[in-house]
């Protein structure tokens, strides 16, 4: 399966990405020019491994009929000195009303998002340069 995403640049700092039917808007904050009117690039790549998982648990829950009300998800992550990220930890914030006997299985859940999996076994990335015909449409 193949999608592409195709990214425009709206003005100012802000980046926008078409994935399919959906524009996600990015900016900068103001402390690198930007306007902070969406997030960051990097904080919406770290967003999704948060949201990843969330959807993972909240299948787990909804599968087995327990109540999502009270269940939160902490992602903390660690950068080094160069700002490079070195450790993300998920945390799944339980109710006292959640069922012992799930307790591990939900970790178990979260650690099957395919964000994770991805962060665990990287697809390989390369950049490259094409110009367009002249009179081509995009």
């Amino acid at each position: 399966m193949s999608m592409d995403i195709r990214v425009s640049f709206p003005g100012g700092k802000r980046v926008d990405a078409l994935v399919g039917a959906h524009v996600v808007h990015t900016d900068q904050p103001v402390s690198a020019g930007g306007a902070d009117d969406a997030p960051a690039p990097f904080d919406l790549f770290l967003a999704s491994l948060a949201t990843c998982a969330g959807i993972y648990v909240l299948g787990f829950c909804q599968a087995r009929g327990i109540p999502t009300e009270g269940i939160e998800l902490v992602q903390h992550h660690t950068e080094d000195e160069a700002h490079r990220l070195v450790r993300v930890d998920l945390e799944i914030v339980l109710p006292p009303s959640f069922p012992e006997k799930y307790r591990a299985s939900v970790v178990r859940a979260a650690e099957g998002c395919k964000v994770k999996k991805t962060f665990v076994s990287p697809p390989k990335v390369s950049v490259s340069v094409s110009v367009k015909a002249p009179g081509r449409a995009a």
